[in-house]
């Protein structure tokens, strides 16, 4: 089991030194929702969120924009648009996870794609020319996100003879550095099973919300869908640990007030479900995994560093904390507290020098960024 410790950070009275990267009334969108990070090295990082005509999710209007660091979030760019919605087809897009595969130096943002239905009444099937079937994306860029192809993985994500619906989990996915499958992209999936192969039109009180990830051996170009593991994981977030192996902590769909996790041996194919986790305390909210220092050889012990943000209250979005693990996920303590307030997604990813950047929403009323310098952390 994880443990948090027994020594809760405490709670500041205002948020971490920030920058606001998106206002609502602002720019192009009047709200701002659901967030992705991506460092692509050399202090060049994207954040990509939501643009929302109401706040609420598909099929309310939505459409993807992102703004550029180029000094490691110390200041930002304008925004720009990522993938815009199609107001006279009523396209829409949302739920950004950036991948960056230092292989091949590609960016990948994976995302959904809704017309006339969202996620609690969307019919299965995989033609995304369907407008009751919720399907999803992946977009491709080979300059850094300036420019993308976009290219459906409906099909791979959702067959509709297991899935009636699923989404990509916003935040980022990973690039395997270690192991017999170093190389491998990794994007975590949520979707609802339908229970015992049911073939029947929409919602069926047979459901079951499990996670798995998509992952692909070739740089991007082809995919393929794990094994789901678990009951009621919904959105989940993964890191590699230290000898290859890969950690799953996912977002409870009954929202008990804690997390669930899994581990896979062989590159996220299948899983070892490790049920629910009391000692992590979570709303029900998605959150986000990552390595302090992916690039660390296996060996090195600080491939064993593990960062992990959440809401940290059993009940409510709110104190956004940072927790750090120094041993491969088996033990965890409160690094600090950066947003005491209100707080629904965050990620948090590595920068040089054992900085963090993490970005979250407020509400949908603001879009914030934090750089965090090593000094500013317990212990350096």
């Amino acid at each position: 089991m994880i443990s948090l410790g027994s020594s809760p950070a405490p709670v500041p009275d205002a948020p971490v030194p920030h920058t606001v990267l998106a206002h609502a009334g602002e720019g192009p969108w009047p709200r701002y929702r659901i967030v992705g990070l991506v460092h692509l090295g050399d202090g060049h990082l994207l954040a990509g969120f939501d643009g929302r005509e109401t706040g609420q999710d598909v099929p309310d209007p939505t459409g993807l924009v992102q703004r550029r660091s180029l000094d490691g979030g110390r200041t930002w760019g304008p925004l720009e648009t990522l993938r815009d919605a199609d107001r006279a087809e009523r396209q829409w897009y949302c739920d950004p996870s950036y991948l960056h595969d230092p292989a091949s130096g590609r960016v990948l943002v994976f995302h959904t794609h809704a017309k006339d239905r969202g996620v609690w009444d969307a019919l299965a099937g995989t033609d995304d020319a369907d407008r009751e079937v919720m399907g999803s994306a992946v977009g491709i860029s080979e300059d850094q996100g300036r420019s993308w192809e976009f290219r459906s993985v409906t099909a791979v994500a959702a067959p509709p003879e297991l899935i009636r619906t699923a989404f990509p989990t916003s935040g980022a996915g990973i690039a395997l550095r270690r192991g017999p499958h170093a190389g491998r992209l990794l994007q975590p999936y949520c979707g609802w099973f339908r229970e015992g192969g049911r073939t029947g039109e929409g919602p069926t009180d047979g459901e079951v919300v499990r996670s798995y990830v998509l992952f692909s051996d070739d740089h991007g170009e082809t995919w393929q869908r794990g094994e789901p593991v678990g009951e009621d994981m919904d959105e989940t977030t993964i890191v590699e640990l230290s000898d290859g192996r890969v950690l799953l902590n996912s977002r409870d769909h009954a929202r008990g007030g804690h997390r669930r996790i899994a581990i896979s041996a062989d590159g996220g194919q299948s899983w070892q479900d490790r049920g629910v986790d009391d000692q992590f305390t979570d709303p029900g909210n998605n959150a986000q995994l990552a390595g302090r220092f992916p690039d660390a050889p296996g060996g090195d012990p600080r491939a064993r560093e593990l960062l992990f943000t959440n809401a940290h209250d059993r009940f409510a979005r709110i104190r956004g904390t940072l927790s750090i693990s120094h041993d491969d996920g088996e033990s965890w303590r409160e690094a600090l507290v950066f947003e005491p307030g209100p707080l629904d997604y965050s990620v948090v990813q590595a920068l040089a020098g054992g900085a963090l950047g993490i970005l979250w929403e407020v509400e949908a009323r603001e879009i914030r960024f934090a750089r965090l310098e090593p000094e500013h952390l317990p212990g350096g």
